[in-house]
């Protein structure tokens, strides 16, 4: 199995299914293995005092709260089992993150293949048990957290049933400064944990996602959307969808161009074997009986007659016939 790219849908709806599907249909036209969504019921999420990221803040504004905020960027049970319906017509498959316990019981009755757990919830206990009991494979992201904290997480899971998990590397700002993305962590959580590892990319453009697939990340998470000048907390550090077909490209050029790691000749370049390696040839014309030296042979390609790396095998041996100007050299 390659790379696992999960085009993150989020949010990036606004609330309208009719947007929703079109995002699906992006994801499946650009080569997404999976179209994710979040489910969500707001008032079990988010308390009325809480107070918006400051990137909501600077792409919402700030007269409202983040519950209120939430609340336009719902979609209702029916509506999930439609975008399920949609992304089977588009053979891709659907995902979406839960939020909260009402939500984890809906998703699990809609029998998706993965839970997807967000950075938020690494530190919630009850939602970890709630998760962890269903033993199907989950994808955990790590932003904000210290390897206690992941180490805590990956018990609870474990301790439920769960034992397939991956550990996304991700960073939860929103765009994510590329000094803040410390790719190298994803060394470290494979050899700490020894769980196959992938990232969340939050990072503005398409690069940190396919040099992470360089890296070893086996999953690629990255937020789309249809424009980024819509209305929205995400839409400014997600990419468009001609981006979002362009990074899908890379990675699978990528993936295959890492290869097993055994150094041999390709087939690509067996043909340029000869054409660019060198030949021991005469330098100028050679007499029968001649004597091999520095003064009268050289290397010039084609590579097909005696090999350079036999140099001082000749050197000092007689030449057993005559020999014509880059002609080369036989014993």
């Amino acid at each position: 199995m390659g790379v696992l790219v999960i085009a993150e849908a989020g949010v990036n709806h606004n609330g309208n299914v009719s947007l929703a599907k079109k995002m699906i249909d992006i994801a499946a036209q650009a080569g997404s293995d999976i179209v994710k969504f979040q489910t969500f019921n707001p008032k079990l999420v988010i308390s009325k005092h809480a107070q918006k990221a400051e990137y909501q803040k600077q792409t919402t504004g700030k007269a409202e709260s983040q519950l209120d905020m939430i609340k336009k960027y719902t979609l209702s049970d029916i509506e999930h089992h439609e975008l399920v319906e949609h992304s089977k017509e588009r053979k891709i498959q659907f995902l979406s993150t839960p939020f909260d316990i009402e939500s984890i019981d809906f998703i699990a009755k809609l029998e998706l293949p993965y839970w997807k757990i967000p950075s938020g919830e690494i530190t919630n206990l009850p939602y970890l048990i709630e998760i962890g009991r269903t033993r199907k494979p989950i994808l955990l992201s790590t932003g904000m957290s210290e390897l206690h904290e992941i180490n805590v997480a990956i018990e609870v899971l474990k301790k439920g049933g769960a034992d397939d998990i991956t550990l996304l590397h991700c960073n939860t700002q929103y765009p994510t400064p590329f000094e803040d993305v410390n790719l190298s962590a994803l060394n470290t959580l494979r050899r700490e944990f020894g769980f196959p590892v992938g990232y969340s990319d939050h990072t503005t453009g398409i690069e940190v996602a396919i040099a992470a697939v360089a890296l070893g990340a086996v999953v690629i998470e990255k937020h789309f959307t249809l424009d980024r000048s819509m209305e929205g907390p995400d839409h400014r550090a997600s990419i468009e969808p001609d981006e979002l077909a362009a990074m899908i490209r890379a990675i699978r050029n990528v993936e295959v161009a890492i290869g097993d790691g055994v150094k041999r000749v390709t087939p690509s370049e067996c043909g340029n074997l000869n054409i660019a390696r060198k030949s021991i040839v005469a330098m100028r014309d050679i007499y029968a009986g001649e004597v091999f030296s520095e003064e009268n042979i050289t290397t010039k390609r084609p590579g097909n007659g005696i090999s350079p790396m036999r140099w001082f095998e000749l050197i000092g041996m007689q030449a057993r016939r005559n020999f014509e100007e880059d002609e080369m050299i036989e014993l």
